[in-house]
């Protein structure tokens, strides 16, 4: 199976996209949510739970596979496929968050990126060559460029040379990237720019055309909800758009809160990613179409019922919200699994849901109706 992306339907209000982008390892319906496994495994749940609530394709980290167990390890392996025993496609970063989360950790020059691992000490240099070697020799279905995810806030001057790095490490990465095709013969991976420049509109605009000159497999934006107000970020969204090919897929970086998603969506884009859902269930909180509800309130001490009477999970059709509190609160590790289970599952059928409004061409509605219950 190759690659492809297809537009199937527009919503006829807004610039929400109903799509089906086509992998090696599986068709992923868009807009999609991508869950976090940033070790090689999304916290708490088998592969077995993935599939069982129908996540379709899964994020890996770069960064940390690198350091542990190692590239070529798991290279050994057959790959990030074989090594974690998941056969749906699979999303690498870059490292170039984490470039941005361990800024006390590192040094950034125009060669690349020399860290310091959180783990050992050791000393380690990541450039766009590297890192596209590391990423194809992973195995993901999809790679990302190595880029500056630039800290908020930065002034414009900071900005505006973060975003113009990020551009010069995009070409070298494609320049890389395409050799290796070239070497392997085939192409069984799709490489995303990514898009930079803070919150300022006009660096945003010339990053936006830059990458898309490079002409990558898809796009994706980056250096959002790093702590810039919603409204920014959603302005964000919007500057850029218009820049990004109709035909390709579109990726926010590291947003995941249901109406961030929405807004998103809105705004025609495709693929999202988040710790959020997982997050959230380990430290005792769920999502449901009524809003969040913090599992630990002593409010639930005897309560019966489950977190949400409608939802069709394995959690709510067999546990009641009081033992859920219990375990939370007794530090049990099934808390964690069912909670995170939970929550995946609602993130999963939240996705399916604005699918299908989009298909229906009630797209607006839905979120509306969304929003009054969610925020009630």
């Amino acid at each position: 199976m190759e690659f492809s992306f297809t537009v199937l339907k527009k919503d006829k209000n807004t610039k929400a996209r109903r799509g089906i982008y086509q992998t090696p390892h599986g068709i992923i319906q868009t807009p999609v949510f991508m869950p976090v496994g940033t070790q090689g495994t999304v916290k708490a749940l088998s592969p077995k739970d993935l599939h069982d609530n129908e996540v379709q394709i899964i994020l890996n980290n770069t960064y940390h596979m690198y350091l542990r167990p190692g590239h070529k390890l798991v290279e050994s392996f057959g790959g990030l496929h074989k090594f974690i025993s998941w056969d749906k496609p699979i999303l690498t970063d870059s490292g170039g968050y984490q470039v941005f989360s361990l800024s006390d950790l590192n040094k950034i020059t125009e060669e690349g990126v020399k860290f310091k691992s959180h783990i050992d000490g050791s000393y380690h240099l990541f450039t766009p060559e590297n890192v596209m070697e590391i990423e194809t020799s992973l195995g993901a279905d999809i790679i990302m460029a190595f880029d500056e995810c630039t800290p908020y806030p930065a002034t414009f001057a900071y900005a505006d040379q973060s975003q113009k790095r990020t551009t010069r490490w995009a070409k070298r990465c494609k320049a890389k990237f395409d050799e290796i095709i070239d070497l392997k013969g085939e192409k069984k991976q799709q490489l995303f720019g990514i898009v930079q420049g803070s919150i300022f509109t006009d660096l945003r605009q010339q990053s936006a055309n830059d990458i898309v000159n490079i002409n990558f497999d898809g796009y994706a934006i980056g250096g959002l909800s790093v702590g810039e107000p919603k409204e920014v970020m959603y302005e964000m969204i919007d500057v850029v758009e218009p820049y990004l090919p109709y035909d390709k897929p579109r990726y926010l970086m590291g947003v995941g809160m249901p109406e961030d998603i929405i807004e998103a969506v809105k705004r025609g884009v495709d693929m999202f990613d988040c710790v959020v859902p997982t997050r959230y269930g380990r430290n005792g909180t769920v999502f449901t179409y009524n809003g969040k509800v913090n599992i630990r309130n002593s409010k639930f001490k005897t309560d019966k019922s489950p977190i949400d009477e409608n939802c069709t999970c394995y959690t709510c059709q067999n546990f009641s919200k009081g033992y859920l509190r219990h375990l939370v609160h007794a530090g049990e590790i099934l808390g964690a699994h069912l909670l995170t289970l939970h929550n995946i599952h609602f993130f999963m059928d939240f996705t399916k849901q604005i699918r299908l409004a989009i298909e229906e061409d009630r797209f607006l509605e839905w979120a509306n109706s969304f929003y009054n219950s969610f925020f009630q």
